[in-house]
């Protein structure tokens, strides 16, 4: 079963459970892969999917920061909750340990020797990673083992 249609297969459940967070949650992700679907004119495969789910992730993070600013616990309370459902639709994450040793290796077959290689770096870890590592923490770990 694809991902997507893990998805599509959840909003039902969620809709059965009148879970109502898990549903809307759930179909805010549908709709942005309908979006990429109707403007692209393509199938949406896993590694797109996933692509959608860390930004749409990330956004919910910044959000819950914002309100946190503005002392709104109840909305901070929601997008915790959003956070967690879209957490449990992407790989594990990557710990430093795993991070740093797939970069080393990276960093080894491309022949990278300083901050000038980094642009050759950054393009292979993208696609050795994933969505297991956002790209901040590549960025942060390939400065610290080029410089």
């Amino acid at each position: 079963m694809t991902l997507n249609e893990q998805i599509k297969s959840d909003i039902k459940e969620a809709m059965r459970a009148k879970d109502s967070i898990k549903r809307d949650t759930l179909r805010n992700i549908q709709a942005a892969v309908k979006q990429i679907e109707v403007d692209e004119r393509r199938e949406v495969n896993d590694a797109d999917l996933e692509t959608i789910l860390m930004k749409y992730l990330k956004q919910r993070e910044d959000a819950k920061t914002q309100f946190a600013g503005a002392n709104r616990d109840d909305l901070v309370a929601k997008e915790e909750a959003e956070i967690a459902i879209v957490k449990a639709y992407l790989p594990e994450p990557m710990d430093d340990d795993e991070l740093e040793a797939t970069l080393k290796a990276l960093i080894a077959s491309v022949g990278a020797q300083d901050m000038k290689d980094m642009g050759k770096v950054m393009g292979g870890a993208k696609e050795a990673i994933g969505s297991r590592a956002d790209g901040v923490r590549i960025n942060m770990m390939v400065k610290k083992l080029l410089s």
